[in-house]
């Protein structure tokens, strides 16, 4: 059997797809890598788990970490979660582990920002990230802003348009 016949059989479209971190691009000099998995299908009014993974390139210090939601009509925190922690990695790992529960209000590409902070001998050092949630069928193309046009230089630049 080939193995484009293999990937169409019943067997194989009834396995359960486990979700995998994903990691967000961080500068070299981040004091933080953070990485995410989105655990279920985001649906309105139901609960949804994020699996953070956090890595501190300071070290094993406690790290100050902040939720929120920028826009409160899309999405709200479950009431059991907390909106701020200190943790820090146990004994054995050198990362931290949380899970984050929210519950979207609306359908459409919505927003969670993870703020990671941690105290050194010169200051807080801290990195914040954006983490996409799609609830329902939300295209992922990118969108174009402005039209292209061709500079003096011959060169293309996407100019912005007040519309």
């Amino acid at each position: 059997m080939a193995a484009s016949d293999a990937k169409n059989t019943p067997q194989m479209a009834a396995e359960k797809v486990e979700p995998v971190f994903e990691s967000l691009s961080s500068k070299a000099s981040s004091p933080f890598n953070i990485d995410y998995k989105i655990i279920g299908t985001p649906i309105v009014g139901s609960p949804l788990s994020v699996d953070l993974r956090i890595e501190s390139a300071v070290g094993a210090a406690p790290v100050q970490l902040d939720y929120r939601i920028p826009d409160l009509a899309s999405m709200s925190f479950h009431e059991a979660q907390p909106k701020s922690l200190v943790t820090a990695p146990t004994a054995k790992e050198a990362f931290v582990s949380e899970r984050v529960t929210l519950i979207p209000q609306r359908e459409g590409r919505l927003y969670f920002n993870v703020s990671a902070s941690v105290e050194t001998e010169t200051g807080t050092v801290s990195s914040v990230i954006a983490i996409p949630i799609h609830v329902g069928e939300v295209s992922t193309d990118p969108v174009e802003h402005g039209v292209i046009e061709v500079d003096e230089n011959d060169e293309a630049v996407r100019v912005l348009t007040a519309e």
